[in-house]
């Protein structure tokens, strides 16, 4: 069972309080307004991305499933609407975040406020670890191979935005003028090539499909003879 901790007021992964106060207001807003968007472009690539997710979880047909940064649970929501039969866990740094994932996965989905850098004490393995839309926020991103490894069992579902078409996205509806299009709170930025090839350095990637304008990746523990 993951163990309860107190809010996170600085995550590892966030050089200063100023960026993680940008992530806080990201997470309470913009993915708020992501997912439950009434423009038709936008749900649509959403429902496009949750589908897919759906297909890559149903691919490898896990029993256990952990979220990694499952914000307000909408991933999970997802996976549970396709009819996936599971056992979900999720962690997140926000309480905010986590009170309103609780509210749309109800008492049967276990979540845990705890800084992702920082999971010691969490011993259980998962079939599949999920990161989606988490990996641009953290700095020196390879600290979280070991938090993988340690926690995974079979498979990892990863996803980050694609870049430069998600900057560009940005600047075509008028959001992060000054900064050209990059979200305050992004400090890793990957090309489709790019971030598969940075996932193939430590696992074996099995599917990439086409999430436009993300990049998501299916892959599998290495194992340790090779």
């Amino acid at each position: 069972m993951l163990k309860a901790e107190p809010s996170v007021p600085r995550p590892l992964g966030y050089p200063t309080p100023r960026l993680l106060g940008a992530d806080e207001m990201e997470r309470r807003t913009g993915n708020k307004q992501k997912h439950e968007s009434r423009n038709p472009l936008q749900r649509a690539l959403i429902n496009r991305f949750h589908r897919n997710a759906v297909a890559m979880v149903e691919r490898v047909q896990p029993d256990t499933i952990l979220d990694l940064g499952c914000g307000e649970g909408y991933a999970i929501a997802a996976l549970q609407q396709a009819g996936v039969q599971a056992k979900f866990s999720g962690i997140d740094f926000s309480d905010a975040a986590l009170r309103e994932a609780r509210g749309r996965l109800g008492d049967e989905v276990e979540l845990k406020c705890a800084d992702l850098l920082d999971l010691q004490h969490t011993s259980e393995k998962y079939d599949l670890v999920m990161m989606l839309e988490v990996l641009e926020h953290i700095i020196e991103p390879e600290r979280m191979i070991e938090v993988f490894n340690r926690l995974c069992s079979g498979h990892l579902l990863l996803s980050v935005p694609r870049e430069p078409f998600f900057r560009g996205l940005n600047l075509a509806r008028g959001k992060n003028i000054r900064r050209w299009g990059n979200d305050p709170e992004h400090v890793n930025h990957w090309s489709r090539r790019s971030f598969i090839r940075w996932v193939d350095q430590y696992f074996d990637v099995v599917e990439s499909p086409g999430v436009f304008p993300w990049t998501m990746v299916l892959a599998r523990l290495r194992s340790r003879d090779t």
